[in-house]
């Protein structure tokens, strides 16, 4: 039918995240089309490299896995889900090294009720200043916090009033804000450039089916874009297989391009 919304995939929990600790479900979109770089009205650093930036989602959880990419030495962002019970011992040790710290927003889906975003969440039942506080209470959840993106949202990001009112505390608190492109109908864009919100787009999962083979395959697409572009934002999750993956692709990954922080590939935007 045109213009339906095409449902949402959904993954289980890797066997050392069952225990009750991690949300069951994880969303992610079927894959649509990497988005077309967004001209700046700042002017940008011209770099002789290609730069991406890799986001961690849904820390907060495990600290061994937190460690586990701390000990990689590079430049990663990680992205802590507010009320995860290892939240602030984790941006602790991030801040510590050289690690970006983002709050990983909970906002509803479209499969909501039948899939929670979590403690925290922004839902479209709340009035604006249920939804503007609860903003609040989520920021100061995570300490460090330089930027946010959305955790699931599918529904949240394709209603312009709610982003609205969700940028104005964003920009009261100068956080920046990555589009984790949940769904098609997103609206981040638009709203970011209203607000004057620095602002970005994810350009691939790398770890939406969770082996490590997938996972390599997944980085290789992010350097080609990234080499397309002259930067790409790739955003993973608190896997044991991600992390192995990263490890091994690290050599190659420094041969072609420079990590940065998240926090280096957003600006604003011009349309």
């Amino acid at each position: 039918m045109p213009g339906a919304r095409t449902p949402e995939r959904t993954t289980a929990p890797e066997p050392h995240q069952q225990a009750g600790r991690l949300p069951v479900f994880e969303i992610y979109p079927k894959e649509h089309a990497v988005p077309a770089p967004h001209p700046c009205v700042t002017k940008e650093k011209k770099p002789g490299r290609p730069r991406v930036a890799i986001i961690i989602d849904d820390m907060g959880y495990d600290e061994k896995i937190a460690n586990r990419l701390i000990s990689l030495g590079v430049p990663l962002t990680f992205s802590i889900l507010p009320y995860s019970p290892r939240a602030a011992d984790i941006a602790e040790a991030a801040h510590r090294n050289n690690i970006e710290v983002m709050l990983h927003l909970p906002m509803e889906p479209v499969e909501y009720p039948d899939v929670n975003p979590g403690k925290g969440a922004l839902l479209t039942s709340m009035s604006p200043d249920e939804l503007i506080g609860q903003l609040e209470k989520d920021i100061r959840q995570v300490p460090y916090v330089d930027g946010v993106n959305n955790h699931m949202g599918s529904r949240m990001t394709a209603i312009s009033t709610r982003l609205y009112q969700i940028f104005s505390v964003l920009k009261k608190h100068g956080l920046f804000f990555i589009d984790s492109r949940t769904t098609p109908d997103t609206l981040c864009r638009p709203s970011a450039r209203l607000f004057q919100i620095p602002f970005a787009e994810r350009d691939l999962f790398i770890d939406n089916v969770p082996n490590v083979q997938s996972v390599e395959r997944q980085i290789d697409r992010l350097i080609e874009i990234a080499k397309k572009n002259g930067k790409a934002i790739g955003i993973g999750h608190a896997h044991k297989t991600t992390c192995i993956a990263l490890a091994k692709k690290l050599p190659e990954i420094k041969d072609h391009i420079d990590l940065v922080h998240a926090s280096s590939l957003v600006c604003i935007v011009d349309r």
